[in-house]
């Protein structure tokens, strides 16, 4: 075996070490089990009696959704929740009549008094777009006094269960979290969204385990921006919402100063979602290379050796066990090995995504691909065109 060879080897041998390291000590992020419904309280099990319940206030960021609003907007205004609960669309300079879609919804389902579309102001220095719109409505929800224990922020994407208030509310009262997250399911349609979507959240259960991030110990913060159900007086004590006004990966952010405040850790959870669902189709490969370059960087704090160990840590990660078990035959043990434990660590998240486990030995190429749009991500920045999203670049100037 000659010096490359066995250097293959070795490679295999440290990446098959890292599995078992994954597998045992990464609080278990390959386990995929969706939240289960809770049973609701006694306390709060009178329907004849909404003052029992929390008031809840959801504040939707659109910035040219009509394609999409209707449905996720029709979803949470025919919610079976038995306290108060409006809903505020906040209208982020759109082009294609989202507002109007807005309004025409709540018409339909003949609700309109729980409804409030307000038109965004212009965005100001300093901030991210999203932020800035959830931050207006959540002012909009104090300046019409309606009564808010509880903000559900959520996107313009997501359909909602009927029930999906009243679990989130129940969750965070029973357990007494601050704030109660779901990672809705995307959607998983397309040829593309098949072999690359159920990776996106696979990476990110392994980045930021649940398991940790519902520990009130561990410092793991972490939280889903398509359903996020925060608790009003922690946020307020977290800063406000204003406290991550320029955060680009805003709901991590957001978990982390909720979680983090004051002199201790306060709970917070998140949890893949049953029913919840993400209506945003990605049918080229084009769009989720896009969705993964607008914030990776950041995720890397534009850090160019933190994006170098990325690469490298993928590449012996995901890339080293499959090349070795392919050139080196028998030989190649340690890398067949590596597959195989990568493949078992995957194939929760494919069934949780209805796909077969024989998309698992594939993920290699998956990684591959993420690795490229992370690439991309790093160099929109340095060319001044980083965070960008719905023709808007969010992304802080490089060197200020």
């Amino acid at each position: 075996m000659n010096v490359l060879l066995l250097i293959l080897f070795g490679l295999a041998c440290l990446s098959l070490l890292l599995w078992v390291g994954l597998l045992l000590a990464r609080g278990g992020f390959w386990r995929t089990q969706p939240a289960l419904p809770l049973p609701l309280p006694f306390a709060l099990d009178a329907r004849d009696a909404p003052k029992a319940w929390p008031a809840v206030v959801a504040v939707i960021p659109a910035r040219d959704e009509a394609d999409v609003l209707g449905e996720a907007l029709a979803s949470l205004l025919g919610q079976d929740y038995a306290g108060a609960f409006h809903v505020i669309v906040v209208d982020d300079h759109s082009s294609d009549g989202t507002a109007d879609v807005a309004r025409a919804t709540a018409l339909q389902l003949q609700c309109p008094g729980r409804l409030t579309v307000l038109a965004a102001k212009p965005l100001p220095p300093g901030w991210s777009g999203k932020v800035w719109a959830q931050a207006q409505g959540i002012e909009a929800a104090r300046a019409l006094g309606l009564a808010a224990d509880f903000l559900l922020l959520t996107d313009a994407d997501i359909a909602h269960p009927p029930d999906a208030v009243t679990q989130l509310v129940v969750r965070a009262e029973t357990e007494q979290r601050d704030l109660v997250s779901l990672m809705v399911r995307l959607r998983c349609d397309s040829w593309q969204e098949k072999a690359l979507i159920p990776a996106f959240v696979f990476f990110f259960a392994k980045l930021y385990p649940f398991a940790w991030v519902n520990h009130p110990r561990r410092r793991t913060a972490a939280a889903a921006g398509g359903c996020m159900l925060v608790r009003r007086t922690a946020l307020e004590e977290a800063g406000g919402i204003e406290s991550i006004r320029a955060e680009l990966i805003d709901d991590c952010s957001l978990a982390a100063r909720i979680k983090h405040r004051g002199a201790g850790r306060h709970p917070i959870r998140l949890d893949l979602a049953a029913r919840s669902m993400s209506l945003r189709p990605y049918d080229g490969w084009g769009e989720i290379w896009n969705m993964i370059a607008r914030t990776a960087f950041t995720q890397l704090r534009y850090s160019a050796w933190r994006l170098a160990g990325t690469v490298l840590g993928m590449a012996l990660i995901y890339l080293v066990p499959p090349l070795a078990a392919l050139v080196l035959g028998p030989l190649g043990w340690p890398g067949w090995l590596a597959w195989l434990a990568m493949c078992c660590a995957y194939a929760p998240m494919l069934r949780y995504y209805g796909r077969s486990p024989f998309w698992a030995p594939f993920l290699p190429l998956v990684a591959l691909f993420y690795v490229g749009a992370t690439c991309a991500s790093a160099w929109r920045y340095w060319r001044g065109k980083g965070g960008q999203w719905k023709a808007r670049v969010q992304a802080p100037v490089q060197g200020r």
